[in-house]
């Protein structure tokens, strides 16, 4: 059974030099469709052809290739943090917050792989 429950979807995040352009290529070359562009919090995200998934694009100076986040969608991150600690789970800071948008909290697997919980604070989210 698992201490936390997350939603059916999952944000696959990038870390790119140049978001409206890496958006461009993944729109003209696998059919993707850009849900919108967030340039204050230096964000794109993009709907893939698979239902639930979706992809983000992080903008960075240094673009780390290779490194991919899975983002999980869930309904109470802070909840949801506590449980995972009280785990031993460890996070990677303190719980980040873009009002009325996103609230984000990277956590690591066993192996040190980082994962991100991420609660959706927009009027239509949960």
């Amino acid at each position: 059974m698992p201490v936390i429950s997350v939603d059916q979807t999952i944000t696959l995040a990038l870390s790119v030099k140049d978001r409206h352009a890496s958006a461009q290529w993944y729109e003209n070359l696998l059919g993707f469709a850009v849900l919108y562009h967030a340039d204050d919090a230096g964000w794109s995200e993009l709907r893939t052809n698979t239902p639930g998934v979706s992809l983000g694009l992080g903008e960075h100076t240094q673009p780390a290739p290779g490194n991919c986040v899975p983002v999980f969608g869930i309904a109470d991150l802070d909840s949801a943090r506590r449980l995972l600690e009280h785990h031993g789970v460890t996070f990677d800071g303190p719980t980040d917050v873009v009002e009325g948008m996103v609230k984000t909290a990277t956590f690591y697997d066993p192996d040190g792989n980082a994962l991100m919980l991420a609660q959706d604070l927009t009027e239509g989210g949960a």
